[in-house]
């Protein structure tokens, strides 16, 4: 796992950043406050982390997965925060389905387009087939 506990810890940018998005325009906070912000973060992380894992063991898997976590924020008593992030999971589901057929629609026109290509390289070989015949055929008839 880590070898320091500072390892734990979620980045800096990311914990100021969402500080910033959460707060009025024109408050500021201290660094003292920011980094205590960002540890209990961390903890929380960590321990949602854990609560969640032990839904995993007891289904006999290694993977976490989403269901793991909405049960483990159940357990931790975060039942406002289920349905949101219920939605939200929905949200990057349908995302996710999206991009994928968006990718499945890509990779179809590009081996189309392949096959199109090819298809044309192999009439212009019969085409130049074709010339060379014609060619020695006029040679034969001259000679």
């Amino acid at each position: 796992m880590a070898e320091r506990p500072e390892d734990l810890n979620l980045p800096n940018a990311v914990i100021t950043r969402i500080i910033k998005e959460a707060l009025p325009d024109g408050v500021n906070i201290s660094k003292e406050a920011r980094s205590a912000i960002s540890r209990a973060a961390s903890v929380f992380v960590l321990y949602a982390t854990s609560c969640a894992n032990n839904f995993a063991m007891k289904g006999k898997r290694k993977t976490l997965n989403a269901g793991d976590v909405l049960s483990a924020m159940e357990e931790m008593e975060f039942q406002r925060f289920v349905a949101p992030l219920k939605e939200s999971l929905e949200v990057y589901r349908r995302e996710q389905k999206g991009k994928k057929e968006a990718r499945k629609d890509k990779d179809k026109k590009a081996d189309s387009e392949e096959q199109d290509k090819s298809r044309e390289e192999d009439n212009d070989d019969d085409d130049e087939r074709m010339d060379e015949e014609e060619q020695n055929d006029e040679d034969e008839v001259d000679n």
